[in-house]
């Protein structure tokens, strides 16, 4: 193959002259055919400016699926419920269990599922249990005075209601506030040493039907996992949400 490089005019070999279009052009003679060509500077050019075409399109694509994304989670809010609660608290001090008067753990869980917009009921259970030493005897009827034992077991069932004010306070996605309300009824078993033969009604129970409110907060550690703390009129938790 040969080539012949020209600037604006060239001669082939019967000295015959040929003019050529400016920018220069290459010329290659394969056995049959000429081919012209761009130098190849052009050929740098050209791939330049198609780069930089195909990036700026790219970077377009990409603010605009970026866009796309940010306006679905501003009209899309953050949904709840699907949330199972596991909590531990304190009682002993108010709502049903103000009459024992010393402090008792209590278990509680719950499951939320999402009823209305940024509202949720949870179907709930708790569990607690205590015993008392209670000092009793009855010369009379030839009952030592000793130390009696009391047990009572306590498990309260019912709903809670929840609504999220997230949206109102402009909250971080981090972050979950709320207000709540639980109504429930609380399954009492109680028990006395088998050898004591006073007064059973000693400890009087408080009402086992009850109505709580409620205001707290979650920390979402991820998507899956969050902290929380629930301030009750009856008993408070801190515990672990599994979304």
């Amino acid at each position: 193959m040969k080539t012949i490089c020209s600037g604006n005019t060239s001669k082939n070999a019967n000295n015959v002259k040929v003019i050529f279009p400016y920018p220069p052009l290459i010329i290659r003679q394969d056995k049959d055919s000429l081919y012209l060509q761009d130098k190849p500077s052009d050929f740098k050019k050209t791939n330049y400016l198609l780069m930089r075409k195909i990036i700026f399109i790219s970077l377009f694509f990409v603010a605009i699926i970026n866009f796309n994304l940010s306006a679905q989670e501003t009209t899309n809010p953050e949904k709840y419920g699907k949330t199972l609660n596991l909590g531990l608290g304190i009682g002993g001090y108010a709502g049903y269990y103000g009459y024992v008067g010393h402090s008792l753990p209590i278990f509680h869980i719950n499951y939320e599922f999402e009823v209305a917009k940024n509202f949720t009921l949870a179907p709930f259970v708790s569990f607690g249990t205590y015993s008392n030493k209670y000092y009793w005897g009855d010369s009379h009827k030839n009952y030592p005075y000793r130390y009696y034992s009391y047990r009572e077991t306590i498990i309260p069932i019912g709903v809670k209601g929840t609504y999220y004010f997230d949206q109102l306070l402009k909250a971080n996605a981090k972050w979950d506030f709320y207000l709540a309300g639980s109504l429930g009824y609380s399954i009492v078993n109680s028990s006395w040493d088998s050898d004591y033969y006073g007064d059973r009604n000693y400890y009087h129970n408080g009402n086992t039907l009850f109505l709580d409110i409620h205001i707290g907060a979650e920390y979402h550690v991820n998507n899956r996992i969050g902290l929380f703390l629930d301030l009750s009129s009856g008993v408070s938790t801190v515990g672990i949400a599994i979304h």
